[in-house]
């Protein structure tokens, strides 16, 4: 791809007739500060993309009618690296050279790796969003990530979903697992084998299927066949749904079926397979259950319903936006307390500090993660239909793990009622 071509997929975080177009407050007269990054506005995790991109604008607007960050008016950039890690090097090395932006958030553990030379190469800081263990093989002390993993991020995905398991009585004896051959997947299945050695369960399927994987009839009836008691997935959004439909359709069974499921999140999904994911046991990082209330979500996640519905993006909010509000409240922290958009400046007070956000107080700790990790486990009990407004009750979704946040019992085995 050439650089006229990479021009044309530049787009600007301000959104024709936001607040952030329409006020007019007193900025200083250095220029705008420039917030840069990429995210899959087209391609498979386009839904992600456009979420994060609602959600940036709606942080931007909030900054620039305050008067900006240090004085200067906000400008978000972003370049659309279509769910193709491929691309991202030339983007990045675009916003470095050409934008020349002052801060870096980037988003996904498959669109951020591929970045991470060039940031080292370049002592360049970035705040990442949805990475999981992006940091791990270069230890980079100018890496800092929102999603609540943990130090031990391949392992904090997919513990809470053994941790239930190892508590059941019986206690479950065999697993399976599954996933794309993908970064994220690769990672949250390095994980799961962590913990089922640990907890004495035995491996009875261990495969990984292309990316493009349409058809998942097989790699379903492949996994009955083992008769495993519990089924760890790590997946994305089009074979999450694929999965989903296909154990459906083969009616398999088992204790726990879930895990590391990217889709299930967001309200499209759970609108398209209904009651169908009733049973299902999976990762979230926020929901409205009465055990997890923090300053500001509840607003943002109203905000952001209000421009979600005028374009058409996800209807619920709990996934993307509040990580995605956090991870720019970071940056505006940091900046706003050094008075300095210095890099090597900005990665000690991020180091030494910690942060109140939409998503609770964020500390930073090892590589970069969370100091305390804090990845939900949860089940779909009681979805009916596709009405969203059943997804804002408690009870719907529970959260079984981490004990501090526990809102509801397993209810087994999978699936549910079947």
């Amino acid at each position: 791809m050439n650089l006229s071509s990479l021009s044309r997929r530049r787009v600007l975080w301000a959104l024709p007739g936001s607040a952030a177009l329409m006020s007019s407050p007193s900025f200083a007269q250095s220029g705008p500060i420039k917030i840069g990054g990429t995210l899959p506005l087209t391609g498979g995790n386009a839904s992600i993309g456009k979420v994060a991109q609602a959600t940036a604008q709606i942080w931007a607007d909030d900054i620039n009618k305050r008067g900006g960050l240090l004085g200067r008016k906000v400008e978000l950039v972003i370049y659309d690296d279509q769910t193709n890690p491929t691309l991202v090097p030339g983007l990045y090395t675009k916003l470095l050279d050409v934008d020349k932006v002052d801060l870096l958030a980037g988003t996904g553990t498959n669109l951020v790796a591929p970045a991470m030379p060039l940031l080292i190469e370049r002592k360049r800081l970035i705040v990442a969003n949805l990475a999981l263990a992006v940091n791990d093989p270069f230890n980079y002390d100018k890496y800092f990530q929102i999603m609540p993993y943990g130090p031990n991020g391949k392992d904090e995905l997919a513990r809470g979903f053994f941790e239930i398991a190892a508590k059941l009585n019986p206690k479950p004896k065999t697993v399976a697992l599954v996933g794309a051959d993908a970064e994220f997947a690769n990672n949250a299945l390095e994980g799961a084998r962590d913990h089922a050695k640990r907890l004495g369960f035995r491996v009875v399927y261990d495969k990984s299927y292309p990316p493009n994987q349409v058809d998942f009839l097989s790699v379903v009836r492949a996994i009955a066949a083992t008769k495993p008691d519990l089924v760890f997935v790590g997946s994305y959004v089009a074979d999450t749904s694929g999965l989903v439909r296909a154990a459906a359709e083969v009616k398999l069974k088992c204790t726990m079926f879930g895990g590391a499921m990217v889709g299930l999140q967001v309200a499209a999904l759970k609108q398209q397979l209904s009651g169908v994911i009733n049973g299902v046991v999976n990762y979230e990082l926020y929901l409205p259950e009465p055990t997890m209330q923090f300053q500001g979500t509840r607003e943002l996640i109203n905000r952001y319903r209000a421009v979600a519905s005028a374009q058409g993006l996800d209807q619920l909010g709990f996934y993307v936006p509040p990580t995605t509000f956090a991870q720019l409240q970071v940056l505006e922290q940091a900046v706003t307390a050094t008075k300095s958009l210095q890099d090597e400046v900005l990665a000690d007070y991020l180091r030494k500090n910690s942060f109140k956000t939409v998503m609770g107080d964020i500390r930073f700790g090892a590589r970069g993660e969370w100091a305390e990790p804090r990845i939900l486990m949860t089940q779909f009990q009681k979805v009916n239909g596709k009405e969203l407004g059943q997804f804002d009750q408690p009870g719907t979704q529970v959260i079984l793990y981490p004990e501090k946040f526990k809102s509801g019992q397993l209810a087994a085995p999978f699936p549910l009622g079947g």
